[in-house]
């Protein structure tokens, strides 16, 4: 079983920033993609960043140029550098790892975290 821990998140001012991080532990082999999704109150579920393995970065279009997403590999652990945050960036921001095997020929799992808040707000 893998587990996704999140920090990180709290109450911040409009042009404000702030640091999510996200520690994937268990029995890992390999994960292939990390991310960070949100989802505000009556609205689905969007993709925030994703990082692969090989490095390679993926940001919805709302916050291009304002977040950066990180790895560091020897940790499993992800970071989310967020800046010039916006009251239109609050939601609950979700962890993901994706296609995680457990051994070399196991199969490639999906796992979640359990969310942390964040809120931007005078």
């Amino acid at each position: 079983q893998v587990q996704l821990v999140e920090s990180g998140g709290g109450l911040v001012q409009p042009g404000g920033s702030l640091r999510l991080s996200c520690t994937a532990s268990g029995n890992i082999f390999s994960i292939n993609v990390m991310g960070w999704y949100r989802q505000a109150p009556g609205k689905q579920r969007d993709l925030v960043a994703t990082i692969s393995s090989g490095g390679t970065t993926y940001y919805g279009e709302s916050v291009k140029d304002r977040f950066t997403i990180s790895w560091e590999n020897g940790k499993n652990a992800v970071y989310l550098e967020m800046s010039s945050l916006k009251p239109e960036d609050t939601a609950v921001y979700v962890c993901n790892a994706a296609r995680v095997r457990s051994s070399v020929l196991g199969v490639y799992r999906d796992y979640w975290g359990q969310g942390t808040q964040v809120t931007v707000s005078s």
